[in-house]
């Protein structure tokens, strides 16, 4: 029965814990982890935020998220690589098995939301460059190719493929940077980029937004696990930590910021307008690119789609179906969204998503720092009352304060945080098992 856990883990199971003999090097999951830092989306965040409050403002917010998300993520890793759990895994202790399906659900779909996101922006930019290539193939093509490369495990496959794409990406930035400047000239005034709309507290604004992406502490969590024992302080401190963000939300945001102030633009900031944007000057290598930035994080996306569908649909329904299944499931329901005129939707759901996943966070961090020596490592179904009463309270006064239209939406993610923590670590553990 060992080897059989052993060897079931060893094929990214998201139902049993990681066993050493499964552990990544620190190269190699650097090199699967880092192609989250790779999207279009945190360039466009970072513009979108100066154009709304200010490149000063937009700066220090992203400057905040990266200290933030480093301390949490560190913290979150360590226990992550010494337990050798996935979400899914986790959040039972936290919830028992109701909230873990609630956990894992919410984690699918929202990795599938931004898989659509991000594909459509491939194929987006295939049809731009190839006019003949109609969208819904274009759609296929991407679909079709990001399922395949998720087949192989994070092991065996995706650090060495993520880990030849890096360079490239890294060169396709300081390439749009280069090109933009010899095309526009160098733009002294790139930080007073929408300074009219500069205020005191802008920044607080721009803090917040980052932790409406908070799902990229359930994407370490996840990866995490894979990590050796001997490597946790590097993980901790290096490959989950500020470093990684200083990439992901400030390189990218500051890149951003900079070619909106120096490239006109013929349309509404979107992921769209700055792929054509980046298109129109590097021609077919800017397809390249935008290729190779979203076809990293889309192996991310993919990858925990599936297996936070199969953990869910294993513990809802008992359904024993391979991740080869999942997978090709994962990839239907991201064509079809990505052909429907659902984006607005996808956008709201995220929104009120990202509050639970907040409120997710918040125990997590409340339970590792407090609760952690207590853990039981009993295979017991069951459901945590005070972990379920502290997620769902601090969840509906987040929604509440998110939909007041007054200026406390701007603090409903942070008083969400501290709810959490507050109900979960003031509460004594009520679990109960489940009536079959």
């Amino acid at each position: 029965m060992a080897n059989l856990a052993s060897e079931k883990s060893t094929q990214d199971s998201s139902s049993l814990p990681i066993p050493d003999s499964a552990r990544m090097g620190a190269f190699s999951l650097t090199m699967a982890w880092w192609a989250v830092c790779s999207a279009i989306f945190y360039i466009v965040v970072g513009a979108s935020l100066a154009l709304s409050y200010g490149a000063q403002n937009a700066i220090i917010g992203m400057v905040l998220s990266v200290i933030s998300y480093g301390i949490i993520n560190g913290i979150m890793s360590r226990y992550a690589i010494k337990e050798g759990l996935s979400v899914a895994l986790f959040s039972r202790r936290l919830f028992g098995n109701a909230g873990a399906a609630l956990a894992t659900l919410i984690f699918f779909s929202t990795a599938i939301y931004y898989a659509v996101f991000e594909g459509s922006v491939i194929a987006v930019a295939i049809n731009s460059v190839f006019p003949w290539l109609d969208y819904k193939w274009a759609s296929l093509f991407v679909v079709v190719y990001s399922v395949i490369l998720i087949f192989g495990s994070v092991q065996k496959w995706l650090d060495k493929f993520n880990g030849v794409l890096l360079p490239f990406y890294i060169l396709g930035l300081i390439a749009a940077v280069v090109v933009s400047i010899s095309e526009y000239g160098y733009q002294a005034d790139w930080m007073s980029l929408g300074s009219e709309n500069h205020t005191a507290f802008g920044w607080w604004d721009c803090f917040t937004y980052y932790m409406g992406v908070w799902i990229l502490m359930l994407f370490t969590f996840d990866y995490a696990r894979f990590g050796k024992k001997k490597d946790s302080n590097y993980h901790a401190k290096y490959n989950f930590g500020m470093p990684f963000y200083l990439v992901t939300f400030l390189i990218n945001g500051v890149i951003g910021i900079y070619l909106i102030a120096s490239i006109p633009q013929d349309a509404a900031l979107s992921e769209v307008s700055v792929v054509l944007s980046i298109i129109k000057l590097l021609g077919i290598w800017g397809l390249f690119f935008v290729w190779v930035t979203q076809t990293r994080i889309n192996t991310a996306n993919y990858y925990l789609a599936t297996m936070n569908m199969q953990a869910f649909f294993d513990s809802l329904l008992s359904l024993k179906a391979q991740k080869l299944l999942w997978s090709i499931v994962v990839g239907i329901v991201v064509y079809a969204l990505m052909l429907s005129d659902v984006f607005s939707y996808l956008l709201q759901a995220l929104a009120y998503q990202g509050v639970f996943v907040v409120a997710w966070v918040g125990i997590a961090l409340a339970h590792i720092l407090f609760k952690s020596q207590h853990d039981s490592h009993e295979n017991v179904e069951q459901f945590n009352a005070s972990g379920l009463a502290a997620w769902l309270i601090s969840t509906l006064v987040g929604l509440i304060l998110m939909n007041s239209n007054s200026t406390m939406t701007s603090f409903s993610a942070p008083i969400t945080f501290i709810i959490s923590i507050c109900i979960y670590t003031g509460t004594k553990s009520m679990k109960y098992k489940a009536v079959a």
